[in-house]
């Protein structure tokens, strides 16, 4: 598990194809490894990746078809910028949200606009997850928890203010780039719940309007 408060800006150093899938190499920068032991986790742009290796200044992980398919990952190259942050211990501060590291789809950014002295950001979600997308709730773009700002269908705003913009990737983010999304982990979990004993049959649809009438949550 993580916060969504990226700690460091790593670089992607080395990008090697191995066995089908890619083994990469993440120059960590600032980021603490006095802790990191092989088998930790390290989000990298909000995708939660297994240290395999730890020479020094970095470390390598496999990251895997599924990966590849499902994130922007497969847009990094070696020079690239990532988001890093390492996983929570008993005693952080959860200064964020709870964030899995499972990216639920791939956004775009619409539009960068200047507001005073943060930037206003518009990004449009896949359609399947305009549903977890909230006014005020949190979300996580490239392992950062952001609070949404504005909701339209599945575009949403994010201002994101000058130490955000030092701190992360997103000063580089112009309208075009592809960036990882991670919604809510309770409105994930209260969907689900609201199946109930549906749940567990197969193949289930979700839940429609009439499944919410039918157990009493619209009139």
């Amino acid at each position: 598990m993580f916060t969504g408060i990226i700690e460091a800006i790593g670089t992607i150093r080395a990008l090697s194809p191995k066995g089908g899938d890619v083994r990469v190499y993440v120059e960590t920068g600032k980021l603490d490894l006095a802790d990191v032991k092989l088998g930790d986790s390290i989000a990298v742009n909000g995708v939660c990746l297994t240290a395999v290796e730890l020479p020094g200044d970095g470390f390598w992980a496999d990251v895997s078809r599924e990966t590849l398919a499902r994130t922007a990952f497969i847009d990094l190259k070696t020079g690239s910028k990532v988001n890093l942050e390492k996983a929570l211990t008993p005693s952080s501060r959860l200064g964020g949200h709870l964030v899995s590291g499972h990216v639920d789809g791939v956004g775009e950014i619409l539009k960068r606009e200047d507001n005073a002295r943060a930037i206003q950001f518009t990004v449009r979600a896949p359609r399947e997850l305009a549903k977890y997308i909230a006014l005020k709730g949190s979300i996580t773009v490239d392992g950062t928890s952001l609070t949404v700002n504005a909701v339209n269908g599945a575009e949403f705003e994010l201002t994101i203010v000058p130490h955000t913009l030092v701190e992360t990737i997103m000063a580089d983010y112009r309208p075009g780039r592809q960036v990882n999304l991670e919604v809510d982990l309770l409105a994930r979990y209260l969907e689900r719940l609201l199946l109930g004993d549906k749940a567990a049959e197969p193949a289930a649809s979700g839940i429609s309007e009439s499944f919410l009438a039918e157990h009493g949550y619209l009139k």
